[in-house]
C-alpha cells in the first residue's frame, strides 16, 4: 500500500512530529510505503508532490486543525484522525486502513 499523510497540531511543535514518526514506523513495520508531510511551526516539511498524490492508495490527515493545500487530495480516499490517535494508535490506524482497502 502506498500511503501519504499530513500531520499538523495546534501548537505546531511536538505532536506534529511525533505523529509523523509514529505513522512512518507503523506503516513500515507492515511493509507499506509512506511519505509524511509535516505542517509545523517552521512551515511545511517533506512536501507531498503531485506525483506522490497520483500514486497514493490512501491519504491520512490529522483533523485537529486545517491542513494547508488540502484540495490536492480531492477525489482520493482520505482518512481523518486526531493528532493524539496518530501518536498513540498509529498501528491500529494502518490496520484499519488495510482492512478497508481489502474490502473495496
Amino acid at each position: 500500500m502506498n500511503i501519504l499523510a499530513v500531520t499538523a497540531c495546534p501548537s505546531g511543535v511536538a505532536h506534529t512530529y511525533m505523529a509523523a514518526e509514529a505513522l512512518k514506523k507503523a506503516a513500515e513495520e507492515r511493509h507499506h510505503i509512506i511519505k509524511v508531510e509535516t505542517q509545523g511551526s517552521i512551515g511545511i516539511e517533506n512536501a507531498i508532490t503531485e506525483n506522490d498524490v497520483k500514486c497514493a492508495d490512501v491519504i491520512i490527515l490529522t483533523k485537529d486543525m486545517p491542513i494547508k493545500n488540502e484540495a490536492r487530495f480531492k477525489n482520493h480516499l482520505v482518512v481523518r484522525v486526531a493528532i493524539s490517535d496518530a501518536v498513540k494508535k498509529a498501528a491500529a490506524i494502518i490496520i484499519k486502513v488495510e482492512k478497508h482497502l481489502e474490502n473495496k
